[in-house]
């Protein structure tokens, strides 16, 4: 295929409501570190700022390398995404709350947010590979340890929510697949099983943060987030108190709010209509890529694009889920919105191999 049959075929649409994501996102970082006196905090718009320019050369990139390749080579890839959460297990840095998610290469890099793109396609390409034989449990539980071994690495870290999205990401391209309901019903039950074994084994600020959601003490300083998160979306009425001006924000009543708690300053300073028009953009981009997924020429790259939706997808339901108290604190990122360089990358890697399978998909109606 020529580059110019490539570019023709480019989603602009989908380019578009992701680039506004991503500016409304460095917009309402810079209101929720303003007045910052933490070299770390002051340093979050420009070093967001640095990422989504890379980022959009990256998806850009990607979009123009053919999917397949990426496919063919996916033992590499899974072989690469293994050993750099070996090395973090070892060599890893520690970060807030004592957890140990990053390496030191001359920058802090998240090898769990590569990890989740490196699996969205060594998952696709495996399942792919045995897409007629997907009805053995064999084969199910084959998929199953692909993702097993990677998420088992993220859970030591200790990182429960993006081991949560692995599996969400595993859950969502077997099914596109064809998942039998007896497998789905066998793993589900196997899963609840797991999930009691597994609670008291996590660390302790963890399992506060779940019993807060599910038993909150409002006397506790766990409660204390999620009681300014209320208060804030609350406040913002219809249209919210300004941008650059909300008391919630401006004093720092919100923690984390640059990260965790950033739909709470946007529901604040923009009100409610403010959040729902930003919902409305996640909507507009989770279509245009399950389009792609619909219209894909291979079962590759329609597991592909139905992976990128599963986490983009799952980690905006959590995220703002986590704000209304409608979900238990994870500390997943709101895709392209949320500070976190090394996320917004690879979402934006996310979206350039969408872009790559939609620039090959079998017809070119608009």
């Amino acid at each position: 295929m020529d580059s110019l049959s490539i570019w023709r075929r480019f989603d602009y649409v989908l380019f578009a409501a992701t680039a506004a994501l991503v500016v409304f996102g460095i917009l309402m970082i810079d209101s929720a570190t303003q007045d910052a006196i933490d070299d770390d905090i002051i340093s979050r718009v420009p070093d967001q700022i640095r990422f989504a320019l890379i980022g959009f050369a990256v998806a850009i990139s990607v979009a123009a390398i053919d999917y397949r390749l990426l496919g063919g080579i996916s033992p590499w890839l899974y072989g690469v995404m293994v050993a750099m959460l070996i090395l973090v297990r070892y060599f890893g840095v520690e970060g807030a709350g004592g957890a140990t998610r990053w390496l030191n290469v001359g920058i802090r890099i998240q090898p769990s947010e590569i990890g989740k793109i490196i699996m969205i396609i060594t998952l696709s390409q495996y399942v792919a590979a045995r897409y007629l034989d997907l009805g053995r449990l064999t084969t199910v539980f084959g998929t199953m340890l692909h993702m097993a071994i990677p998420a088992a690495l993220i859970f030591d870290q200790p990182d429960l929510g993006t081991t949560i999205v692995f599996l969400v990401i595993w859950a969502v391209i077997v099914w596109s697949a064809g998942l039998r309901i007896k497998h789905i019903m066998l793993f589900l039950s196997a899963g609840l099983v797991i999930l009691i074994i597994v609670f008291p084994l996590l660390p302790t600020y963890q399992q506060a943060r779940v019993e807060t959601f599910l038993a909150p003490d409002t006397e506790s300083g766990a409660y204390y987030n999620i009681e300014q998160a209320l208060i804030s979306i609350g406040s913002g009425g219809l249209l919210g108190k300004g941008y650059y001006v909300g008391s919630q924000n401006t004093g720092r009543f919100l923690r984390v709010r640059h990260t965790d708690f950033i739909f709470s300053v946007i529901a604040h300073e923009f009100g409610m209509l403010g959040g729902v028009a930003l919902l409305a953009m996640f909507a507009l981009v989770l279509s245009r890529i399950l389009r792609g997924a619909r219209e894909a020429s291979d079962p590759l790259g329609s597991m592909i694009c139905y992976g990128v939706a599963a986490m983009i997808f799952f980690q905006t339901t959590v995220s703002v889920g986590m704000n209304l108290n409608l979900m238990p604190v994870t500390g997943l990122t709101l895709p392209f919105v949320s500070s976190g360089g090394t996320s917004l990358l690879f979402t934006m890697v996310g979206i350039g191999l969408v872009q790559s399978v939609i620039a090959r998909r079998r017809r070119l109606n608009a």
